[in-house]
């Protein structure tokens, strides 16, 4: 039962990833206006994500604007676009996948061994959307830092990290280690998850000398 409960920890865990990765991408606060130098009262925030832009003035009237242009868009939003929904897709095909190989399901219940190995193709996918959503955030956000202490970079143009960008390493650090969860429960060979008991082997009776003798 140890394994059927950290299989399921593992599924709930990056189950939760899942939702953060789909949180993070359709948030705008991606990056959002620094106060740095100067620049500290302001008329305006900005806030820019990987669909649209908005503009929060302080008379607290909030203004979007989709994009308009794909080909326009810089490359770390163009790429964190299509790892953010790479790791989405991968993410719900992992929970199609760890449900059936999971020991607390009844799929393939009389074929213990290929049910642990589709939950452990199930964790692995987990990973690997992790590892897509984890680099899609760090490339976006080493961008951001880039542009924060570029000497060249004016003032009023500097930013700095939103909170969809705390939400996506949240998120893909639950992926992560939830598919890790399920790719280490994957070595028992039984559905319950301990080892076959084994018995001592039979002793032969040997004959007895004296019924030789009448």
């Amino acid at each position: 039962m140890a394994n059927s409960g950290l299989q399921l920890l593992g599924y709930i865990l990056a189950f939760l990833g899942f939702v953060g990765l789909i949180t993070s991408t359709t948030m705008t606060e991606w990056k959002m206006s620094s106060y740095a130098g100067d620049n500290i009262i302001t008329a305006q925030a900005v806030y820019e994500g990987l669909w649209q832009s908005c503009v929060y003035q302080s008379t607290g009237q909030l203004q979007c604007k989709v994009y308009d242009s794909l080909l326009q868009l810089p490359m770390e939003i163009q790429a964190a676009r299509g790892f953010m929904l790479s790791g989405i897709l991968l993410c719900a095909i992992a929970i199609l996948v760890a449900a059936v190989g999971m020991q607390c399901t009844t799929c393939l219940a009389d074929s213990p061994e290929l049910k642990n190995k589709v939950a452990l193709g199930g964790g692995v996918i987990f990973i690997i959307a992790g590892v897509l959503a984890f680099v899609a955030t760090i490339w976006y956000g080493d961008n951001i830092r880039r542009q924060f202490f570029n000497p060249f970079t004016p003032t009023n143009g500097r930013y700095e990290f939103g909170k969809a960008l705390y939400i996506g390493w949240g998120a893909s650090a639950l992926a992560v280690i939830g598919g890790s969860l399920l790719c280490c429960n994957c070595g028992s060979k039984s559905s319950g998850g301990g080892a076959a008991p084994r018995y001592p082997p039979a002793r032969t009776s040997q004959p007895n000398p004296s019924a030789n003798y009448v």
